[in-house]
């Protein structure tokens, strides 16, 4: 038996699963996000650990077995600052945070943002480290001095378990990593003026890493035994496409979570595109994720339907109330504060819905802010480069919505893959320890999908037109959104 273990943003996951795959048992716990001050995003380390300990034991003692390895995940970007024994010394600050939103604009127009895309393919924005650590620099100096490391969220708990101060080649790809030869790149801190600061960033792990042993704190926070051996893998943008079988150059995965994770499987770096997405690095060498995670997940939807008085339990009733194309109506889904990423950044770009009439329903706005997500996914994958022959995998939380999965399918036009579930990333997790162990996996079987939902031929022209009326809403938009930097 094998546990997997996925840090998230809102809640820890983790899932046992046996040698071929199967699905044991799984336990989730949530987690507080502290909002000290409008658009900041934070957490409390020990309340995550205990999150983790707790997920961990309840699977190990609902198989009543000791798993052979624990492979680790989580949420990337953000800063969390530990000491020399792992510890806090301030709140997490994550990736959903909006404070760094002036550095990001303040960048942009100095062309830091470009020139560090150029050089690594990555995208500066206001949750990644690189803007986080300049605010910290000017605001709260004092934290960073008494820190050892400038962590990933699977870094900290690693640590906490193991001992170690280390991260793998996917979290530090973005902003500092030269991810063609994962290493550092000194030009890239001096640009963001954080050269005086390199020391705080752990050393990062080779292909495919190594296997950890659990330490005695470990042991007191999850009940295993000391010495259990402990993978830290891919963060979870990387280790999700691995969980969800994905193998083959140009092939896509979206991810309906909190964020919208739009990713294609590349074996090349293009530095020359469009300054927008990440380029990370996939646990073998020589394949990157290009990603374009934008900000218009969950979340969006989760206010929609609270705003009309539904929750999710009525969401594929209220699609099936309208036809598509939402009679009309077309959502702009860019409701977080610290504005969108992918597949363009813009710290001030903010919703819209338009098309809107008496006769418009609460049912017409619910699946227009779905169709909308939807030609956000589209837009992303056509700007990560996904080949027009190949399949798109799907997972998260709104995957599980047959509606939604629907105009997903039609939308992009192509057979959509619901991944093997539950719990993709933390599969992903296990997949990785158990290849760094030297154990074979035999991928076909781990990630077979559990459904594959093709595309409606006779709504291929209405969502044609919708997305080109989608992209034409952004340019529009565009003019004001600057205005308001």
């Amino acid at each position: 038996m094998y546990v997997g273990l996925d840090v998230g943003t809102s809640v820890v996951k983790a899932v046992a699963l046996d040698g071929d795959g199967n699905c044991l048992a799984v336990a989730a716990r949530p987690t507080r996000t502290i909002t000290r001050a409008p658009g900041w995003q934070e957490q409390d380390l020990e309340e995550v650990l205990a999150a983790a300990g707790s997920a961990i034991r309840e699977v190990s003692e609902a198989t009543g077995t000791t798993p052979e390895l624990v492979g680790i995940t989580g949420q990337g970007d953000g800063v969390w600052l530990l000491d020399a024994d792992g510890r806090a010394v301030r709140h997490p600050i994550l990736w959903s945070d909006a404070r760094a939103a002036p550095v990001v604009e303040r960048w942009m127009v100095e062309g830091v943002v470009e020139r560090v895309f150029r050089r690594s393919a990555n995208l500066i924005f206001p949750g990644s480290a690189a803007a986080i650590l300049a605010v910290l620099r000017d605001d709260d100096r004092d934290a960073l001095t008494r820190a050892v490391t400038a962590a990933y969220c699977k870094d900290a708990i690693l640590q906490r378990l193991t001992g170690a101060r280390a991260t793998d080649a996917s979290d530090a790809s973005l902003p500092f990593l030269d991810v063609r030869t994962r290493r550092y790149d000194d030009a890239s801190l001096s640009d963001c003026g954080l050269a005086e600061w390199s020391h705080l960033l752990a050393p990062v792990d080779p292909v495919p890493g190594p296997l950890r042993t659990l330490s005695v704190e470990g042991t007191a926070l999850t009940g295993l035994p000391t010495g259990t051996p402990v993978h830290a893998g891919p963060f979870d943008l990387v280790a999700t496409m691995v969980g969800a079988g994905v193998t083959h150059i140009g092939q896509g995965l979206v991810i309906l979570g909190t964020t919208l994770g739009c990713n294609v499987l590349v074996d090349e770096v293009r530095t020359d595109g469009p300054v927008a997405g990440m380029t990370l690095c996939m646990p073998e060498p020589n394949r990157w994720a290009r990603v374009m995670a934008a900000m218009v997940g969950t979340p969006v939807l989760e206010w929609t339907l609270a705003m009309i008085g539904a929750d999710r339990s009525q969401l594929d009733r209220l699609l099936a109330e309208s036809r598509p194309g939402a009679n009309g109506v077309t959502a702009l889904p860019f409701l977080s504060p610290a504005g969108e990423r992918a597949p363009f950044l813009n710290p001030m770009a903010r919703g819209q819905l338009s098309g809107m009439s008496l006769e418009t329903t609460p049912a017409d706005l619910v699946r227009s802010v779905c169709e909308g997500i939807g030609y956000s996914a589209r837009h992303c994958l056509e700007q990560a480069g996904l080949a027009h022959d190949r399949e798109v995998f799907l997972c998260g939380g709104g995957s599980r919505s047959a509606g939604w999965r629907h105009i997903l399918a039609d939308i992009l036009g192509r057979p959509v893959l619901l991944a093997r579930t539950p719990e993709v990333g933390a599969r992903g997790a296990v997949m990785a320890a158990l290849e760094a162990s030297g154990t074979h996996v035999d991928r076909p079987t781990w990630c077979a999908p559990d459904v594959i939902v093709k595309p409606s031929p006779a709504r291929r022209s209405i969502y044609d037109a919708g997305y080109a009326r989608y992209l034409a809403l952004i340019a529009a938009a565009r003019p004001d959104w600057n205005r308001s930097t």
